[in-house]
């Protein structure tokens, strides 16, 4: 059983969290699709509405009072993000719209001028799409390798294939921290460790760590992290790159615009410094603020509390799901954050999604943006049920019931 402060923890963050209070086909929600998108709290909602509401107006640019207070709030926004994931300096924390642009503008900037013909990029089989598109565009462009590290049948990363791997043409090593689709926590510091022996350089998804998991990019060792806001409590279009200085300095912006340069004429243009270099034109501010916020949320909180919830609540389910008859869990790793994704003999994910939605239980179904992973375990989908530090067991009771409705009527 939970002890009384983790149960403390979760009723505190449940009142956060408005949204949790509401029906869905006249009953209670219960929201398992945290992988997809977390929801937010009150504290970031109101430092949204605030921006909005007091002080809008563009960063950077303006000498009144109230652009003055735009850009100090987002650039306490990008420092919170600093002590978040411990990076050196605030200058090393890029803003971006996401995850995904995060790692295209590696992709792009970085990539585009250090990957040459025959050059390899390893990924692994559990990737998301959005870390396996940019390098398969890039690798059609320069004629390179993309080169893949399989996954144990508990789904955990085989660092043996992955060590063979690594050669003297290896350019780039390009990892997920948490699987959105197994949960599997992969040891990134000593993947990087690994490919740092080579000289290789390495980046890490980090969508699905943040919000469950202490970060330190320093002690990781990476020399790119990337995460999105709404996966951490905060807004959508918003996210983070971080990127050790020594490549940023050397790397060339991707887009060009206002507020990335010191000045411009028709025959020459000197660029910002950092990190302003890669955020061309007006930036998503009330996203940077409230992103920041969610981060001081977090920080809040405590990841000890927040671990301590979230392995109860994946102990729980585990459990529950694992006795419901004909049910089969995908991805049973050693480490695993608190996703569970599950098939049932005989019946499709999305039959059993739509039953749940008309209990009140939202879950995500489908290939989860994670199609050769789902070829790997020879499935076209899955159900995926993933936990927040708000959920609570008795949501997990709901969600079983649910279940076990749902397999009546297709059965």
């Amino acid at each position: 059983m939970p002890d009384v402060k983790q149960q403390l923890t979760a009723a505190r963050c449940r009142d956060d969290f408005p949204i949790l209070n509401r029906h869905v086909h006249g009953k209670p929600l219960v929201y398992l699709d945290n992988a997809a998108s977390s929801q937010m709290p009150l504290q970031v909602m109101e430092a949204y509405r605030d921006y909005h509401s007091r002080y809008h107006a563009n960063v950077h640019r303006g000498v009144h009072q109230l652009s003055q207070q735009a850009t100090d709030a987002m650039e306490a926004g990008r420092e919170s993000l600093r002590r978040l994931i411990n990076a050196a300096d605030a200058k090393e924390v890029i803003f971006t719209s996401g995850t995904t642009d995060a790692i295209n503008l590696v992709m792009q900037s970085w990539g585009r001028t250090q990957v040459a013909p025959g050059d390899e990029i390893i990924l692994s089989t559990m990737e998301h799409h959005s870390n396996i598109v940019p390098w398969r565009m890039l690798c059609d462009e320069k004629k390179a390798v993309l080169k893949v590290i399989p996954v144990t049948d508990d789904g955990e990363l085989d660092l043996e294939a992955y060590e063979s791997l690594l050669s003297p043409r290896t350019r780039l090593v390009s990892i997920v921290h948490v699987s959105n689709t197994l949960g599997t926590v992969n040891p990134v510091k000593q993947i990087t460790r690994m490919a740092h022996a080579r000289g290789v350089p390495v980046l890490v998804d980090g969508a699905q760590a943040v919000s469950h998991m202490p970060v330190d990019v320093q002690d990781l060792g990476c020399d790119f992290y990337a995460a999105s806001g709404h996966k951490m409590f905060g807004p959508t279009g918003i996210g983070l790159l971080y990127g050790k200085k020594e490549h940023l300095e050397k790397m060339p912006p991707w887009r060009g615009g206002g507020d990335m340069i010191l000045s411009v004429s028709f025959d020459e243009i000197l660029y910002n410094e950092l990190p302003y270099k890669f955020e061309a034109g007006t930036p998503h501010i009330a996203g940077a603020i409230g992103m920041g916020k969610a981060a001081e949320y977090l920080m809040t909180l405590g990841y000890e509390e927040i671990q301590k919830q979230e392995k109860d609540l994946l102990d729980y389910a585990t459990q529950q799901l694992t006795a419901v008859d004909g049910v089969r869990i995908i991805g049973t790793a050693r480490e695993k954050s608190a996703v569970v994704s599950f098939v049932v003999d005989g019946i499709h994910p999305h039959d059993i999604g739509t039953i749940l939605d008309f209990e009140g239980v939202a879950v995500r179904t489908g290939h989860h943006c994670t199609q050769p992973l789902m070829e790997r375990y020879g499935l076209t989908a899955t159900t995926r049920a993933s936990m927040a530090v708000y959920n609570r067991r008795e949501e997990i009771d709901l969600l079983v019931h649910a279940l076990r409705e749902a397999i009546k009527v297709f059965r």
